[in-house]
């Protein structure tokens, strides 16, 4: 007698089709029309991530000195601290 199998990806599988199938009823859409549709939404997504996070990047550099004063602690020890030779 062999012990019982653990639920396997399949069952995972198609309980996720299933999902999809009643929030495109829902919807009142096809499956194909829900999975096009999550695809540009998670490209805008990621874009808009990437967007930002370059926006981030400039007003932070733009802005580095002011960062440095407000927050010392924060900041790298230069090269001639933290060691002694």
């Amino acid at each position: 007698m062999q012990p019982p199998q653990p639920p396997t990806r399949r069952t995972y599988a198609v309980t996720a089709l299933e999902d999809l199938r009643q929030i495109a009823k829902e919807r009142g859409t096809s499956m194909k029309a829900l999975v096009r549709e999550a695809a540009a939404a998670d490209i805008a997504r990621h874009r808009a991530l990437q967007e930002g996070a370059e926006a981030f990047r400039r007003f932070f550099s733009s802005h580095a000195d002011e960062f440095a004063a407000a927050f010392p602690d924060d900041e790298p020890p230069a090269k001639s601290e933290g060691r002694v030779a």
